[in-house]
């Protein structure tokens, strides 16, 4: 069976919530017994998110190919249950990159090169690439920003084009779009989407359906007036309203029978409804009231939450484990360093510390380590989290005064971070950090150890009976590395190296012996989290911060 292509375009707004839907339409089609696979397309000319801002676009998601990616393919990827490579990551500053270095080098023999055909072959080839490098039944994609943006167009015609060229009963079109709602008049008002789809319209492509987002219940009268304007039948109109959990989404979706009209439409095998009972009894669970557990996320970019929405979510996933609502307290590291840890961090049962980049704010980190450390609050370090974890032991247990990352102090005199070896010489910043999937062996003995060998069973990570335990394969992004040079003595004093590469050169796990937990890891094990297969890191981090009873706190009382 050819591969078949679902598009989806989003209208009215930006931040609609297109990545949701293409999650939530992949796990329909995924519970039906198909093969999928997502692909995201950014307009802008960025060659990749990975020198983005997080103020600007929220996380960068890394693939276990190492592609840096934007954060939409983290919820297909936790929705859906599959891993993607930097294929299903394509935006226009990577199309013009290419085409410009073909036309250097004289690929095109001396001819014009224009938005059509070239950039939009281009497209459609990337596209089709995905779906054979995939083996996907279903490619369902996703095209980043709003219709009428300029830069969307070349985008746009590509995926009209599609139809014709893959065959009408392969392409399915669904338009994404927003109601809003005037208090004045007290009423949802249609007349945007009917002018999205007209712009749609203009451009060639006629949505097969239309799904419709509203802060407010849409009545069935107004999914007929959409149906009459907007020549959809009025079955495909489906009403979208804001749900408090977005794993509830394809439940929505579902019930409306969005999952039957794609499935008649593009003539697909499997009948009758997804089989989506366990992700039913997950999105219950999720919404049962649970005892609370305080965590504070001390970051660098909390004011936009976006910025750390893997691992947030990553803590949600391991909650639901423990049956307690995760109550995540977003503080500012360089609150840290103005109020000191105490004013922000004394109710707290666990303290999460995740990546970022500068020195900006990361002396309030060490500070939140030192704390964690001395008061034996749990503590998770992720990436950056487990070089200041290095930071703080170096300077307050060792003894090494000023001891620091040579990425924040060039000149410091005790060098506990410093760059890797690989990476000296390197000045170009897009796509040259250490990227993807690389093996860590944990160590006997070691929290990190039981953490992926006594409950990471359901992740894959199992066996370990020997004296040697078996690699785990994690995401990294970094440049930096814990200096060899001082390990010997950190590991003297206490702090451990408690996952190493398979040469045992780089140190990918710290703790802290006699803590109840306190762990950095260089790696992302964010990035591997699912709703229904929490990572065993988080899982074995909130499972020590559920028996931590903090300034005002008490054990929970069963909720029946």
């Amino acid at each position: 069976m050819p591969a078949k292509f679902i598009f989806v375009t989003g209208g009215v707004v930006s931040s609609l919530g297109k990545g949701i839907c293409v999650a939530s339409v992949g796990r329909i089609l995924k519970s039906r017994g198909l093969r999928i696979s997502a692909l995201k397309l950014d307009p802008y000319l960025n060659v990749d998110p990975g020198t983005m801002s997080p103020y600007q676009h929220g996380e960068v998601f890394v693939t276990q190919d190492g592609g840096e990616t934007d954060l939409d393919l983290g919820h297909y990827e936790r929705f859906i249950d599959l891993e993607l490579t930097r294929s299903s990551s394509l935006t226009a500053g990577d199309i013009y990159a290419n085409l410009i270095a073909k036309e250097r080098r004289g690929d095109f023999l001396g001819g014009t090169i224009q938005a059509v055909p070239h950039v939009t072959n281009d497209i459609k080839e990337r596209i089709r690439r995905l779906a054979e490098e995939s083996g996907a039944e279903v490619v369902v994609v996703e095209v980043g920003g709003t219709v009428g943006d300029i830069e969307g167009l070349p985008f746009l015609e590509a995926i009209r084009q599609m139809r014709n060229q893959v065959g009408r009963g392969n392409v399915f079109y669904i338009h994404l779009t927003l109601l809003p709602y005037l208090s004045g008049a007290q009423e949802l008002k249609t007349k945007p989407t009917q002018h999205s789809v007209k712009e749609l319209r203009a451009i060639g492509i006629q949505p097969d359906a239309i799904i419709c987002r509203s802060d407010h219940p849409v009545p069935a009268a107004l999914c007929e007036k959409i149906s009459l304007f907007c020549d959809v039948p009025s079955r495909a109109v489906i009403p979208l309203e804001t749900v408090s959990n977005v794993y509830g989404v394809p439940l929505v979706l579902e019930a409306s029978g969005l999952g039957d009209i794609i499935m008649e439409a593009l003539d697909l095998p499997g009948g009758g409804a997804a089989g989506l009972d366990e992700w039913r009894e997950m999105v219950a669970m999720m919404d049962r009231p649970k005892a609370g557990l305080p965590i504070a996320l001390v970051g660098k970019y909390v004011e936009y939450p976006d910025s750390y929405l893997s691992v947030r979510e990553a803590l949600r996933h391991a909650g639901l484990r423990h049956g307690r609502d995760v109550e995540l307290r977003w503080v500012h590291s360089e609150d840290i360093e103005r109020d000191g840890p105490e004013e922000h961090l004394r109710q707290v049962c666990g303290i999460v510390v995740p990546g970022g980049f500068g020195a900006r704010g990361v002396e309030g980190m060490v500070q939140t380590v030192s704390y964690a450390r001395r008061h034996e609050v749990p503590y998770l370090g992720l990436c950056l989290g487990l070089q200041v974890m290095v930071i703080d032991w170096a300077r307050n247990v060792l003894g090494l005064r000023g001891a620091n990352s040579a990425e924040l102090e060039p000149e410091t005199a005790h060098p506990v971070v410093h760059i890797m070896p690989e990476q000296e010489g390197i000045t170009s910043k897009g796509g040259t950090m250490r990227l993807g999937s690389y093996p860590c062996r944990p160590r006997v003995g070691t929290a990190t150890g039981a953490a992926y060998y006594d409950g990471g069973a359901d992740l894959g990570y199992n066996g370990g009976d020997g004296a040697e335990l078996p690699c785990v394969l994690e995401r990294h992004r970094h440049r930096f590395e814990l200096n060899n040079d001082y390990r010997e003595a950190l590991e003297a004093s206490g702090l451990i190296a408690a996952g190493v590469s398979p040469d045992g050169r780089l140190v990918e796990a710290g703790e802290v012996r006699g803590h109840p937990f306190m762990v950095g890891v260089q790696y992302h094990p964010e990035f591997k989290s699912r709703p229904n297969r929490p990572h065993p890191l988080f899982v074995r981090f909130l499972a020590a911060a559920a028996q931590t009873i903090r300034e005002g706190g008490q054990p929970p009382l069963p909720l029946g």
